[in-house]
């Protein structure tokens, strides 16, 4: 990788990002915390742009174009996922009449998580073929393939199945919020901040 751009804020955000996606996980599926899920989701959004903004800039010389697409598909998909968080966020402190012709409707700003999790994921995967190109083969990069595999199943998923309790739709979801998305920002975090993938004993 090319020396840092934004000093310690890149591997931070890649921590914060970890952080976010975990505990959006945790309010959704477990606490079932609008509010929660709501704030993680939107700030998962903020923290993952400045990470795809430096992965561009270190990662560009290994494949500027892919480089490229890949920071501009992330960054509609954290800005959608923002929107959403900010949607359901604004919904949970003051929620609106409940009106049953609508209560069904996806929505607007990010129908059925096609920028959370499609855009998201297709992110991944442009992102983990410049990393594998440039680390020759990492671990990273396969896992940053699973994960951006998950965050498109998850997509069709909810958009073909809908109901978020349904098997096809939960365990892709767990897979990815409690353990593959986590681990994938924390180790991009590691090698941001200059770790070693095998540090010397």
């Amino acid at each position: 990788m090319k020396p840092s751009s934004l000093g310690t804020l890149a591997p931070a955000s890649a921590m914060l990002t970890a952080i976010c996606g975990f505990l959006y996980a945790v309010s959704f599926v477990i606490l079932k915390n609008q509010v929660l899920f709501s704030l993680f989701l939107m700030l998962g959004g903020v923290f993952t742009i400045v990470v795809f903004v430096e992965l561009h800039q270190r990662m560009m010389g290994a494949n500027a174009a892919v480089a490229l697409l890949a920071l501009l598909i992330g960054a509609l998909g954290a800005a959608g996922a923002m929107a959403h968080g900010g949607y359901d966020l604004a919904n949970a402190l003051h929620p609106p009449q409940p009106s049953p012709a609508l209560s069904d409707l996806p929505s607007a700003v990010d129908p059925r998580g096609l920028a959370t999790f499609a855009l998201a994921g297709l992110a991944l995967l442009a992102w983990s073929s410049v990393l594998r190109a440039g680390f020759h083969g990492s671990g990273l990069a396969y896992l940053g393939f699973l994960s951006g595999a998950l965050l498109l199943l998850i997509y069709l998923a909810r958009l073909i199945v809908l109901d978020a309790s349904s098997p096809v739709v939960l365990v892709p979801a767990l897979l990815e919020g409690f353990i593959v998305s986590p681990i994938w920002y924390v180790w991009l975090g590691l090698r941001l901040a200059g770790v070693p993938s095998n540090p010397a004993p």
